[in-house]
């Protein structure tokens, strides 16, 4: 099976735990887990209007007041427990970072990690949360373009420098440089527009639900291709059930990896369940 199988939502309910951490981790580097994924949010306004995309009634699963670990601080966590398992956020709300900050705290866990970094991205959709942290809601998909070239300049260049609408720095140094030169981002996200940011800009595209897919994948490659870009170069990912039929028909579709929930619902079943997971796409 070349189709890679990774884990989605493990710094949120269970594993959000310092040993639910702990043990997803070592599970994983046991049963041949190629990634780890975790959700962000850095707060949910109460009763918040914004629809959930991924949802009929436009929700998120689970309460408001269900704890949601930061990401990067989850996966450093897990990176102490682990040796082999890719470490990813699926995704991380770029618009609502400081790049340079952020720079750094993803530079410092590849390298600490040895490598196994992925930078999942996305634009965000809850308006109230850009509310709440003072970042503007309008043109945030424009501010994300110019922090992923922000953060690529801070990851490969020793004086760094970058000019752009909302981020602007001239010769810095941020080390330490990632361990794998720089840090794949991987655009995250269901539309259109997600899309054409990955067949621009991404090293990856998530869009995180197999529905529409060829139509996504489509206009992926066309972007890819009109700018200069390999599209075959560009890694897919997304959701869905891990049977061998489905992954066959994603393979097909040019899907590399495939993200599920954990197969368990505390630390101590979940080595087991991963084993039954492997077992059952043999």
């Amino acid at each position: 099976m070349s189709v890679k199988i990774g884990l989605m939502f493990t710094n949120a309910g269970p594993f959000g735990s310092a040993e639910g951490a702990a043990a997803i981790a070592e599970a994983a580097d046991a049963n041949n887990i190629e990634s780890l994924w975790t959700v962000e949010h850095v707060v949910i306004p109460t009763d918040y209007q914004s629809a959930y995309p991924y949802s009929a009634d436009g929700k998120m699963p689970g309460p408001e007041n269900m704890p949601i670990v930061d990401p990067l601080i989850w996966l450093t966590w897990a990176a102490a427990h682990s040796e082999r398992v890719k470490l990813a956020t699926g995704i991380l709300i770029l618009p609502q970072r400081n790049p340079l900050v952020l720079a750094k705290e993803v530079a410092s866990l590849d390298f600490m990690s040895k490598g196994r970094v992925l930078l999942g991205i996305g634009v965000g959709w809850l308006e109230e949360e850009f509310k709440a942290l003072d970042v503007p809601f309008a043109r945030r998909g424009a501010r994300t373009d110019d922090y992923v070239a922000a953060l690529r300049e801070l990851w490969t260049q020793d004086d760094s420098t970058h000019s752009g609408e909302f981020c602007t720095f001239e010769k810095v140094k941020s080390y330490p440089k990632p361990a794998q030169g720089s840090v794949p981002i991987i655009v995250g996200g269901h539309s259109p527009a997600a899309a054409r940011r990955a067949g621009r800009l991404g090293d990856g595209f998530f869009p995180a639900q197999p529905n529409d897919l060829d139509n996504l994948l489509d206009i992926m490659r066309t972007t890819a291709e009109k700018e200069g870009r390999d599209p075959s170069a560009i890694e897919i990912t997304t959701g869905g059930l891990p049977t061998p039929d489905f992954i066959k028909k994603l393979e097909d579709q040019g899907v590399h990896r495939i993200v599920v929930p954990p197969p368990a619902f505390t630390p101590d079943t979940i080595g087991a369940a991963l084993e039954r997971l492997q077992d059952s796409l043999a």
